[in-house]
């Protein structure tokens, strides 16, 4: 996969009129990217996973090292007869990541490095209110202050990725619609980066965000075809077709729990009838379970799993009921995109064992018999982290794409995306 798809969402070939500098970029990129998805490596790893020889190797991790991405020492002792190979890492420190995920229930926070690494993270729960833009970006602020002031003095800051709960666009973080947040036309990211002080903002949809967490560190990390489907108080789908997100002109692609699903359903918050998350979203297991208005979040998850685990019939009903709606959606999506992996996260996740039944009868119902048998449908293994694992995974694409750019921008002060505009099948996929 070429990272810098993730920015541009462009999967086209670009391998004609390579000049000698964009292959050396190119090579960093697959070194690096290697390295920061798969772990520690020794060279001959990295020359058997990369398709590059020895030589190469040996010069593409010496200037990795240079510009403080990678370092390379010792592997652990062996039992085997002769000295160990040296093994490649990444160091976080080379390029951190403030994620952050913006829902109706809370704001998440992390700082993340290469390969993964999480310095420190805070979540704070708020009240089931209509918080103005203002007073999210001001608590994002308040939150992130002592995470970034803990991080180590040789950072390297790469940017800020956010996930929002809405339409948002991709190139500048306007957001046009978050009728969850009660948001419309908020330049958000214009917001956010005055508010935080940090050059790069990279911001989209939290469920773009955790289908690209699920598949570069989760469930679909063996995938080229995967769709993410989430439930909070809505639905998020987040969809990538051969590797590359399917992000629309815009960014606004895969609102599918905006798609009509009942006719003859209930008025949802965007202003249309029967849409897929009225049928099968919090409110309506609330409402089938029969659990008081006010209840919701985390609230809610205790007290249905609390009732299914004692077998409470009411309950397990309404969450059959409520599987059975989503796999009639998610079947709509396996016919629409032929899928490998159909990804189940958000608090789908949570309640999984009691709606998988019939999740899969939905999906039986509503998918012709091909695609359907082509694809598996599994739990996420990021659980609620997917959309802030992914947030960073978004801004570090930049990083990898071209690590001498990030360190030569960096030195100059202005952290900016990058497209490295390489064939992204030159790239190896994550194993």
């Amino acid at each position: 996969m070429n990272v810098s798809n993730w920015i541009s969402g462009n999967g086209g070939d670009n391998r004609r009129g390579v000049s000698t500098e964009e292959l050396r970029r190119h090579n960093l990129a697959a070194v690096l990217d290697r390295l920061h998805v798969s772990g520690p490596l020794s060279r001959s790893e990295l020359t058997e996973r990369t398709g590059l020889n020895r030589s190469t190797i040996g010069d593409l991790i010496g200037e990795l090292e240079e510009v403080g991405m990678v370092e390379e020492g010792p592997a652990p002792s062996t039992s085997g007869p002769g000295r160990p190979s040296p093994v490649a890492r990444v160091r976080p420190e080379g390029a951190v990541v403030l994620a952050v995920e913006v829902t109706v229930d809370s704001i998440g926070v992390k700082t993340i490095g290469l390969g993964g690494h999480v310095y420190n993270e805070q979540r704070l729960v708020r009240p089931r209110a209509r918080f103005s833009p203002k007073e999210t970006i001001e608590d994002i602020a308040k939150l992130s202050e002592p995470l970034l002031a803990a991080l180590p003095d040789d950072h390297a800051m790469a940017g800020a990725g956010l996930a929002v709960a809405g339409l948002v666009r991709r190139s500048d973080g306007f957001v046009d619609l978050a009728p969850n947040l009660g948001w419309r036309n908020t330049p958000l990211g214009d917001m956010a980066r005055a508010e935080l002080g940090i050059d790069l903002i990279m911001m989209a949809n939290e469920a773009d965000m955790g289908a690209l967490g699920e598949y570069r560190r989760g469930a679909g990390s063996r995938v080229g075809h995967l769709i993410y489907v989430a439930g909070e108080v809505g639905i998020g789908t987040g969809i990538i077709q051969n590797g590359v997100p399917m992000l629309g002109s815009a960014g606004y692609a895969g609102e599918a729990g905006h798609t009509m699903i009942n006719p003859a359903g209930l008025p949802c918050r965007c202003g249309s009838i029967g849409c897929w998350e009225t049928e099968a979203g919090e409110e309506a297991l609330a409402s089938k379970a029969g659990i008081p208005d006010g209840t919701h979040g985390q609230a809610l998850l205790t007290v249905l799993i609390d009732r299914a685990e004692q077998s409470d019939s009411v309950t397990l009903e309404a969450l059959g009921e409520i599987g059975r709606w989503l796999g009639l959606g998610v079947g709509n999506l396996i016919n629409t995109f032929n899928p490998e992996l159909v990804v189940i996260g958000g608090f789908y996740s949570d309640l999984y064992e009691y709606v998988e039944e019939g999740l899969r009868r939905g999906v039986m119902e509503s998918s012709l018999e091909a695609p359907l048998g082509m694809a598996e449908i599994r739990r996420c293994e990021l659980g609620v982290d997917a959309p802030l694992i992914g947030a960073a995974e978004l801004v570090l694409s930049g990083v990898i794409a071209d690590p001498a750019g990030f360190v030569a921008r960096t030195n100059g002060g202005v952290a900016q995306s990058v497209q490295a505009g390489i064939d992204p099948d030159a790239t190896p996929a994550v194993d």
